[in-house]
């Protein structure tokens, strides 16, 4: 995925920009990148490779030479942001977060309407931030382009813009992503976490509503084109799994959504007589963590961590790129406590099942190391859809996801008729699903977070929210 900051301050405010990007760590892996504009030196680029190194590190000496009151600096898990554009509309720096699903046909339709070139990465494919500094010349305005090149691109953008004199940041049109505006006495940031600025002084001003297109410089905040909140499709998975702990989305706080979805899950087993009698309730580290104390607050099970994430070195499951190495990094990285395991009827609540490998893997080694039983509550409902907004899983297929594997098993391509069905556990088709899943991944027991406890922990209307992977509601 990714995220972004920028600022703009009437001193110089590159630091400031350092630490608030590095604090989007968690959105990606693969790049980092920061760009300052000051009128002495002009714009400063810095672009390093993250997969080995924490951002912080890869820029500790860049932050000491770069100056600017202008400056942006962006976590990429796609391509290396931001990119300095030359167009009529001037020498600009523009990053961007989601994924352009028709980049390819965009590319042949600029190049047949007079577009000269565009510089290639190794692989051949085209720098996402280049193609939509292509789409934005197409008009005579940042803001006229930024509309063109939205209407145009399949998926989503949002995205920032450094020019010498600003910073322009667009939320996309479904506000699948969200834009938060800090505000300090020497000036205005944005950010796609709001925690991300607070530690620096400045306080909320404002979030972008979908589609709203705004300009920040160090006196002021101007919309430059309203939104519309009604089209809101912000993405339920930020607050599942995505989103760090204190980040706030549209007034809901993530770590308070998911200590409640696990309290909601906990009601729907205890309605449903199917509250297990197991010693401890426990957390898949980190995001099933929050979820699981919200189940052991409502079940009245005690909480307890019998596995312990070691962050120092592997603080991501989904890196690296590698779907073998990034199995084992998921192995290596979660050290278990004996004494929590052994002989113990164990129910774990995790974020979410994808593949499910790692969670076979994981419930293996339970077993080996002496569990009784192994529970599992999934935090959301059963994957039916990879993303096609924000790429959150890397599957190349939905054959890849564990559901999907398990109905066309069944059913063959008839199957996807009955994707609802097999959605809801309740259902002939539902159980069926789930208790191939528990033979599967040798479970005692499996039950999935419904589609309307989902809409409750979150607690906004659902038609503001995307759940596209679940239901394959756009």
């Amino acid at each position: 995925m990714g995220g972004f900051f920028g600022a703009a301050s009437k001193n110089d405010c590159v630091t400031d920009v350092f630490f608030g990007t590095d604090y989007h760590s968690h959105l990606g892996t693969r790049r980092g990148g920061m760009t300052a504009y000051s009128e002495e030196t002009g714009f400063q680029r810095n672009i390093h490779s993250i997969e080995n190194s924490p951002f912080r590190t890869k820029f500790e000496d860049d932050v000491v030479k770069m100056r600017g009151k202008l400056c942006i600096g962006s976590i990429s898990d796609t391509d290396p942001q931001p990119i300095l554009v030359r167009s009529k509309l001037g020498l600009y720096a523009v990053c961007s977060v989601g994924i352009i699903r028709n980049a390819e046909a965009l590319v042949e339709e600029l190049l047949e309407n007079g577009c000269a070139n565009f510089e290639t990465m190794s692989s051949g494919s085209i720098n996402s931030g280049d193609l939509i500094g292509a789409l934005i010349a197409q008009k005579d305005s940042f803001v006229e382009g930024i509309r063109h090149a939205q209407q145009k691109i399949e998926g989503t953008m949002s995205l920032i813009i450094l020019t010498k004199n600003c910073i322009i940041a667009a939320r996309d049109q479904y506000g699948r992503l969200p834009i938060i505006i800090g505000k300090r006495g020497d000036g205005f940031c944005l950010s796609t976490e709001s925690f991300a600025f607070q530690k620096l002084g400045y306080t909320t001003y404002k979030e972008l509503t979908a589609g709203e297109i705004v300009k920040i410089t160090s006196d002021g905040c101007e919309v430059l084109s309203e939104g519309a909140p009604s089209k809101m499709k912000i993405c339920t998975f930020m607050w599942t799994y995505y989103g760090y702990p204190t980040a706030v989305y549209e007034g809901v706080n993530v770590e308070v959504m998911r200590t409640r979805n696990g309290e909601i899950m906990a009601e729907n087993d205890i309605k449903a007589g199917k509250l297990p009698d197991v010693d401890y309730v426990c957390g898949i580290p980190d995001s099933g963590t929050p979820h699981a104390i919200g189940y052991a607050n409502r079940s009245g099970i005690p909480f307890a961590r019998p596995f312990i994430k070691y962050t120092p070195t592997w603080p991501r499951s989904f890196m690296p790129t590698n779907q073998t190495m990034r199995n084992q990094v998921a192995k290596m990285k979660l050290i278990p406590v004996h004494e929590l395991i052994e002989g113990k009827r164990l129910l774990f609540v995790d974020d979410s099942i994808v593949r499910g490998t790692q969670m076979r893997e994981t419930v293996e080694f339970l077993y080996e190391n002496g569990a009784k039983e192994v529970h599992m509550r999934s935090a959301c409902p059963p994957i039916m859809y990879g993303c096609k907004y924000l790429n959150f899983s890397r599957s190349h297929s939905e054959l890849e996801l564990i559901a999907r594997q398990i109905i066309d098993e069944f059913e063959g391509a008839e199957g996807v008729k009955y994707l609802a069905e097999y959605s809801d556990t309740n259902t002939e088709r539902g159980k069926r699903m789930r208790d191939e899943i528990c033979r599967r991944l040798k479970l005692t027991s499996l039950e999935f977070q419904s589609l309307s406890g989902k809409v409750k922990a979150v607690g906004l209307p659902e038609c503001n929210l995307c759940t596209y992977c679940w239901s394959g509601n756009e």
